[in-house]
């Protein structure tokens, strides 16, 4: 195995290539967008078992500095009240990096470098549209008419991934969550919050959440429910200001003072997960990230699960007999853990979602059930050793 082709140029992408090339695996990144991803999307929690994940691919330096540490999360039924429970997103790596908030184009944009500095060639314009596999390799091709080849194909193209249908295309549809995602970063207020101290409030109409930035700026979002699934035009014609101040109305003064303060605004977006994808990968193609396993952002482990991926993925293909021994041990590796992260990520946006009664019994709850850091072990303290072998499955 010496070549593979990627599909897909966002997150997943970058990473990937830089985790193949380490395995020995010249990796070439094909995007189906005639440009990269600069500045686009909101911002989100990279959390420490993803960022331990970048560490074993000299990557996690790169990122410190985009984004700002966010060590603690507090939940409350309304901003000027008393928190119900604070948690903590899992210990610090030895060198003092945690958790972080980041915008997603800046995570992106330092990978995608990192990438072209190493020598990865990054393809813009490419969208697949099949894909031939033979006993030699497989043959990539694209709706401009031109064709890759190489020995195995990396589904790392997201939630509507051209490779999963490929693969299989009984593959079923992304499931919908009846959330919107919508936020924005406020300037100019001046809030009794440490940096990085992660709010999340269950309003009277909406859930949202704030966090302060170390320069002051709020960073914020809102999960509006939306039970009928909005198309992308209904979605595009929406005044999300005018929405987001009628949503706040019935909520504390900050809520609507987020909004106020925003010159910048992300537009909604539908909320998606994927609550088993029953195949990963046939012949030379195989799929990672949101393409095998959407998470919820309730989650907030959709990147770090991707770059897990990544890293697995390279470590199966270094120590596989071949492409298919490889891929079956990336399954094994993978599978259980991703399917737990998207039910928990469907039970937090679930619960977003509260009646009168909720209402009324959450405090009771959290009086009653306080998890311990240990509990979220399985989640925030996993590690990948690089350098152990990876075990044959069975």
């Amino acid at each position: 195995m010496t070549s593979a082709i990627i599909v897909g140029g966002g997150v997943a992408g970058p990473v990937t290539a830089i985790a193949l090339q380490k395995a020995g695996i010249d990796a070439t990144v094909h995007e189906a967008y005639d440009r990269g991803a600069d500045g686009v999307g909101a911002f989100l929690t990279l959390a420490v078992n993803g960022i331990a994940a970048l560490g074993t691919l000299d990557l996690h330096h790169l990122v410190r500095d985009k984004g700002f540490a966010t060590r603690k999360m507090s939940i409350g039924m309304g901003a000027g009240h008393k928190p119900m429970a604070e948690f903590g997103f899992g210990a610090a790596l030895p060198d003092g990096t945690g958790t972080l908030s980041i915008r997603r184009a800046d995570l992106y944009g330092a990978l995608r470098d990192e990438a072209a500095r190493r020598g990865i060639r990054v393809e813009y314009g490419k969208r697949l549209v099949s894909a031939t596999p033979d006993r030699q390799g497989v043959t990539a091709t694209f709706a401009d008419g031109t064709t890759a080849r190489a020995d195995l194909i990396v589904g790392a193209d997201g939630l509507r991934s051209a490779v999963r249908t490929i693969i299989d295309p009984n593959a079923p549809a992304p499931r919908y969550v009846p959330l919107l995602n919508v936020g924005g970063y406020a300037k100019g207020l001046r809030l009794d919050s440490a940096p990085g101290h992660m709010h999340m409030i269950f309003g009277r109409e909406v859930f949202y959440s704030y966090v302060v930035h170390p320069d002051g700026d709020v960073w914020w979002f809102a999960n509006p429910r939306q039970p009928r699934e909005l198309s992308r035009e209904e979605l595009a014609a929406v005044s999300w200001r005018d929405r987001m101040r009628e949503l706040f109305a019935k909520e504390d003064d900050l809520a609507g003072a987020l909004v106020d303060a925003s010159p910048e605004f992300f537009a909604g977006w539908n909320t998606y997960d994927f609550p088993k994808v029953p195949v990963w990968h046939r012949d030379r193609m195989v799929v990672i990230g949101d393409a095998a396993h959407a998470t919820s952002p309730a989650s907030g482990q959709g990147a770090s699960m991707a770059i897990e991926d990544a890293v697995t993925l390279a470590r199966c293909l270094r120590d596989g007999a071949d492409v298919p021994d490889a891929f079956a041990r990336y399954e094994s590796l993978r599978r259980t853990r991703v399917e737990r992260v998207v039910a928990q990520g469907k039970r937090n946006g679930d619960g977003k979602s509260l009646g009168p009664v909720m209402r009324r019994v959450l405090p009771l709850f959290f009086k009653l059930y306080r998890p311990s850091e240990k509990s979220m072990d399985w989640l925030y303290g996993h590690r990948i050793d690089w350098d152990a072998p990876v075990p044959a499955v069975g």
